[in-house]
């Protein structure tokens, strides 16, 4: 990948001027990488837009928002629950009032090791929920709170991260299921809400390089951080390499960007080819 592309192309700067880009998960885990929610905050900070930058971890926030500003861009850091619907409800209402409008909402919120994610044999109940919880009804609740002030607005984008494990053979039955939801809750918004303006599409990551995908793999399968990246860059055809969290956010920009004005109810995969292999 080039160095414009990593980092955000100078001639597309000022696209999103004025625009107000609300991103939940816009915080990460510690790593050597970045994540697909702080490069995604970056660069639409990048492209003009008020970032506010969501987290249940403060401080995660904050440091997102911190490396916006420092770079001459606009954010704000907020903490909030992405499953407390009481905390979401605020978020916005407090957005609308700080901005007087509300453009763009980007679900980016998720876990599955974290949450002992398991196969369909071994899985808790427990489990199931905390991660169908996090990832699936988050996003629900986000948007069921954010459509108002769309509609009111005269229309907006609506981006939920889905994973290519919703179509893949992938074996964690929590995380699987609820990504292939957020497909559904994807095409449900983008045909419901469709003469409101409101255009609603879903991000399908394949492997990507992210702290998330690679700490906590080291940590559950006792393998180093070289044996991980290898395993994992070897189911990727394009160039036998995985993608990064910039890949993820160039994807997002696009969608959200006036040059996918007529694009609504797609889920986009961004994987390499990855769901393209058969056997």
């Amino acid at each position: 990948m080039t160095t414009a592309l990593a980092d955000g192309a100078a001639d597309q700067a000022g696209r999103f001027d004025g625009r107000v880009v609300v991103i939940m998960g816009a915080g990460q885990t510690p790593g050597v990488t970045i994540g697909n929610g702080r490069a995604t905050a970056e660069l639409f900070a990048r492209r003009g837009a008020h970032v506010i930058a969501v987290d249940r971890d403060l401080a995660a926030a904050e440091e997102t928002a911190a490396a916006i500003t420092a770079a001459g861009n606009s954010a704000r850091a907020v903490q909030a629950d992405a499953v407390d619907e009481d905390e979401v409800s605020n978020l916005f209402a407090w957005v609308h009032r700080q901005f007087g409008r509300i453009d763009v909402l980007h679900n980016n919120v998720g876990i599955s090791i974290s949450g002992h994610d398991a196969p369909v044999t071994e899985i808790t109940v427990e489990a199931f929920d905390l991660v169908t919880t996090v990832n699936l009804r988050s996003m629900v609740i986000a948007c069921k709170h954010v459509i108002g002030y769309l509609r009111d607005g005269g229309g907006g984008v609506i981006t939920n991260i889905s994973s290519a494990a919703a179509i893949l053979d992938y074996p964690y039955i929590a995380y699987k299921t609820s990504k292939a939801g957020v497909v559904a809750l994807t095409s449900h918004l983008a045909i419901r809400y469709a003469t409101d303006g409101i255009r609603a599409n879903c991000i399908l990551p394949g492997l990507i390089n992210t702290p998330m995908a690679i700490e906590s793999r080291i940590t559950k399968l006792g393998l180093s951080r070289e044996e991980v990246i290898a395993a994992r860059n070897a189911q990727i055809p394009l160039r036998g390499k995985m993608g990064t969290g910039w890949d993820v956010a160039h994807a997002a920009v696009f969608l959200a960007s006036d040059e996918a004005g007529f694009i609504t109810g797609v889920a986009l995969p961004v994987d390499g080819g990855q769901t393209l292999k058969v056997g």
